[in-house]
């Protein structure tokens, strides 16, 4: 494990978004979701791609807040372009369990 300065860590912007949308994926190379996730006014809704579909089903995941880092360069995944990383927890089977505030915040606050 690489250990970085508090500086790197200030760099790194997660905040709290809610899911407004979800949509199958199927060009992505690994079963995914395209997600549209509304930061709030000061930045803005953002799309991701997010391998989590083995613990989740895309209806379930409109309105649910999450964690993600939103000052990643756009990147390509097929022909969808993902601009932010949806944070969550690798099992031991790779499946994603979503990262979230425990309780009900506003959309686009600081992780910390």
């Amino acid at each position: 494990m690489e250990l970085i300065n508090w500086q790197d860590f200030e760099k790194i912007e997660m905040r709290t978004g809610t899911i407004v949308e979800a949509n199958d994926f199927p060009k992505a190379r690994n079963p995914a979701y395209q997600l549209l996730i509304d930061f709030g006014p000061e930045i803005g809704m953002k799309r991701s791609s997010a391998q989590i579909t083995r613990l989740y089903q895309k209806e379930e995941l409109i309105g649910k807040q999450i964690i993600a880092v939103v000052n990643f360069p756009p990147k390509q995944i097929a022909n969808f372009i993902s601009e932010c990383l949806v944070l969550g927890v690798l099992g031991d089977d790779k499946e994603v369990t979503l990262l979230q505030p425990g309780k009900s915040v506003r959309n686009g606050q600081r992780i910390a």
